[in-house]
């Protein structure tokens, strides 16, 4: 444990230097910058994966000298179609990064060579079943965009840097390449640019401890799911976590997802590879999840996690069709065309298996809010299918600052009790935002798991309850507050006020006295 311990913190030192250092013409912001640096470790990775494949197989056969970075292209091309099947993509030694690093401060063309192996890679997957894992994969990397230098000797010198840099990355352990350390590497940065970018960052990235705590909370009781699933995927992290948490393995089918923002869609991709996940095992898609849902024709999902964009207008009212859209037909009526929460929250319902959870981030308008909103929290009471609501602390999130909910989603629940927690307390302070410390992850999981009932905590209400509040979901309308104001004795305090009007008395009389001793 100490030694991978150290090997991340060696990585992340050298990440942080390498990130800070990078000349880029101080044209673009690191946000900006960031899918050149993941999508150059993705480059690194794949070459080097792919490298170990092939010298792991010949040495085997015993060729215990065979490299295949030394192998010559016309060679290697014989086991291009068999690499394809196995692996998804191919490439020839000579576009392998070590040998386009090797040459890279002297080659005059550097940009070109880059875009021409990006465009190889792409190619080769294409007419494969990985085609949709590497379809326009590379196209936030522009070798010719200004942004990264004026001239084309200005953005070679920046693409030297950005392949040094990466190379310079400790991703090996004692046993060779390490993939874990490429996924901790990405998730270092990720946070680092997110945390860098403000409220720009903040709307595409989840904070690890949030993300640790939504698929707790969906693999209650489970040691395997079939597949995990986020409607709003953004660049992945929700999604790997569960695999952080059940094991690898434990994820049968793999990794689902949708995104509608191009740049983060292909940084999800890049994450799946990035942490070994084979192009077979993860189906991620770019398109509109309200209004052109994917996965339609696939066995349901055992565990969803989501954390979708709050109040996005949705335009539901303009689509005729969508008031009969199976999704969102059960409850009768569509959530606000202002604020879409509600229609992620109903789609991740419709999503989910009989036997599965599902554990949504929501934003703590739609939990007490009337009209549509009012009425669709109606039909998930009424349908037995809100397990637990949590209130999380304030300042979680880079971008938001007040304290928001999980809505955690079954279909299978025993009872129709809804439990309710005030987990606004549940934080350590760190800097400027607040985190959920391992024991404050654990607390609230465990009361989830239990159900229990926790004095100023935990509240489980019954159907009855939430009805009479006319389903209002609000954690403070079911847990009351701890009064944490000093108690008084009234007692003690009208004997202690007594006490003080007869010494005031006493103090009158004697000063009467002495004035009229004075006037004598």
């Amino acid at each position: 444990m100490a030694d991978i311990k150290k090997e991340q913190d060696a990585l992340f030192s050298t990440i942080y230097k390498m990130a800070t250092d990078l000349v880029h013409a101080g044209h673009v912001s690191e946000w900006d910058f960031k899918s050149y640096v993941f999508v150059t470790m993705f480059y690194r990775y794949i070459s080097e994966n792919l490298t170990a494949y092939i010298n792991a197989g010949e040495r085997a056969a015993g060729d215990t000298a065979f490299d295949y970075a030394k192998m010559a292209d016309a060679d290697a091309e014989g086991a291009r179609d068999g690499l394809i099947q196995e692996k998804g993509f191919f490439i020839l030694p000579s576009e392998l990064f070590c040998n386009v690093l090797k040459n890279a401060r002297n080659n005059e063309n550097l940009n070109e060579t880059i875009e021409s192996v990006f465009r190889h890679i792409e190619e080769s997957a294409k007419g494969s079943d990985s085609e949709s894992s590497f379809t326009g994969l590379f196209d936030d990397f522009d070798v010719n965009s200004k942004s990264i230098g004026e001239t084309v000797a200005k953005r070679n010198e920046v693409l030297v840097d950005l392949l040094e840099g990466v190379n310079r990355m400790p991703l090996y352990s004692s046993e060779g390449l390490n993939a874990d350390l490429f996924g901790d590497a990405y998730e270092y940065l990720m946070g680092m640019y997110a945390a860098n970018a403000g409220k720009k960052g903040g709307q595409y990235f989840t904070p690890a401890d949030v993300s640790e705590l939504l698929a707790r909370l969906g693999t209650i009781g489970k040691t395997t799911v079939n597949k995990v699933y986020d409607p709003a995927c953004g660049s992945g992290s929700l999604l790997l976590k569960a695999e952080r948490v059940l094991g690898k393995g434990h994820i049968r089918q793999g990794f689902f997802g949708q995104e509608i923002d191009l740049t983060t869609y292909n940084l999800c991709r890049i994450n799946m590879f990035l942490h070994n996940i084979e192009f077979d095992k993860f189906n991620i898609v770019r398109e509109d999840t309200l209004m052109a849902p994917q996965h339609w024709d696939d066995e349901p999902f055992d565990l969803i996690v989501c954390n979708p964009p709050f109040s996005r207008p949705w335009k539901a009212s303009s689509n005729p069709v969508l008031i009969n859209d199976p999704r969102f037909a059960p409850a009768g009526v569509l959530a606000p065309d202002s604020k879409g929460d509600l229609a992620f929250v109903m789609h991740c319902l419709s999503w989910l298996s009989a036997d599965g959870a599902a554990a949504i981030v929501c934003f703590p308008g739609i939990m007490y809010r009337g009209g549509a909103e009012q009425k669709i929290r109606k039909y998930l009471i009424d349908n037995n299918f809100v397990d637990a609501v949590i209130q999380l602390p304030a300042n979680l999130f880079l971008n938001v600052t007040i304290s928001v909910d999980i809505m955690v989603l079954r279909k299978n629940k025993k009872d129709n009790k809804v439990l309710f927690v005030d987990a606004s307390g549940e934080c350590v302070k760190v800097t400027k935002n607040n985190r959920l410390s391992d024991d404050n992850i654990a607390h609230i999981v465990k009361a989830v798991a239990d159900h229990s009932e926790i004095e100023h905590f935990s509240h489980l209400a019954p159907y009855d309850e939430v009805v009479e509040n006319a389903y209002n979901l609000s954690v403070s309308t079911y847990v009351e507050a701890e009064d944490t104001r000093e108690k008084i004795d009234i007692r003690k305090l009208n004997a202690d006020i007594k006490e003080i009007v007869a010494r005031e008395q006493m103090l009158r009389n004697e000063i009467e006295t002495i004035i009229a001793e004075i006037e004598v």
